[in-house]
């Protein structure tokens, strides 16, 4: 019997998770469906939706915008990186009646820079733009790769601040609102703002980016983002991507926690962006 697998969330229509999913059935020869469905919370409940996926026979779940909170909740049981990210953006059910709850969002965005972009964390400086969900979801997936520093800078200091004060680490760690972010170049920029999606960037200095800088916008779309372009003008040389690695990383890691497989990214990453760009031809 083929296993059933959704991506819940409200709008949902614009989801890629359908097609990644998929590709890497299909790589991995696994026998499985895969669907996108909104939960709408005028008429139901995160639970009672959580609840009817089961009994229709639903082995697990993608999470996304804005029930990762629900989701959290939801779960019986959870993986340390998710209590750490305090979301969840994948959920397990178990035959028992439970759920397991985790969050590869972080190990998502950390494999895509270390093995798709290259760039090792170890021992480089990182700058990181916000303080919301996006970020608690990678922050310790970053830290345990043991970069030799990471800033967290935020439109309101008090909550990157927050943020920074829940994290042990031998990395040098520190926090600031968008002025008082040091103003020297760093190794690592990665945007977890949604200033891309309104077509903004945060107020912040070009001289964060040196002419070897990676910059990483977690937000993706079928052109270069408006932080890219602006990171591209400041510092030709920068490497700058966008997240759609970090989707297919994050899909990739939900996929293991479901089916023990680990597809392989790149050929996926390759084949979205292709139907994207044909999406986009008029």
């Amino acid at each position: 019997m083929t296993d059933l697998y959704a991506v819940v969330g409200n709008p949902i229509s614009h989801s890629k998770s359908p097609l990644i999913h998929r590709l890497f059935a299909e790589q991995t020869q696994q026998d499985m469906a895969y669907e996108a469905i909104c939960i709408d919370t005028d008429d139901t409940t995160f639970a009672w939706a959580m609840a009817d996926l089961r009994h229709r026979g639903y082995k697990g779940v993608n999470v996304t915008v804005p029930f990762k909170l629900d989701a959290f909740e939801y779960a019986t049981q959870l993986t340390a990186r998710a209590q750490t990210a305090q979301a969840v953006n994948t959920l397990l059910f178990n035959a028992d009646g439970t759920s397991l709850g985790d969050n590869t969002d972080g190990v998502g965005l950390v494999n895509d820079i270390e093995l798709n972009a290259k760039r090792l964390f170890k021992e480089q400086s990182v700058l990181i733009l916000g303080a919301g969900g996006a970020v608690q979801g990678v922050l310790e997936p970053i830290l345990n790769k043991q970069p030799g520093l990471v800033h967290i800078a935020n439109r309101t200091d008090s909550r990157a601040n927050a943020l920074m004060q829940r994290f042990n680490t031998p990395t040098t760690l520190s926090a600031s609102g968008w002025d008082d972010i040091p103003a020297h170049p760093f190794d690592i920029i990665i945007n977890g703002t949604s200033a891309s999606l309104e077509g903004k960037i945060p107020p912040i200095t070009d001289q964060v980016i040196g002419k070897n800088s990676l910059v990483y916008d977690m937000m993706y779309g079928q052109q270069p983002t408006v932080f890219m372009d602006w990171a591209k003008r400041a510092q030709p040389t920068c490497q700058a991507l966008d997240g759609l690695g970090m989707l297919v990383g994050q899909a990739a890691e939900a996929f293991y926690v479901w089916r023990g497989v680990r597809p392989n990214m790149t050929e996926v990453i390759a084949e979205v962006r292709a139907q994207m760009a044909k999406t986009s031809t008029p």
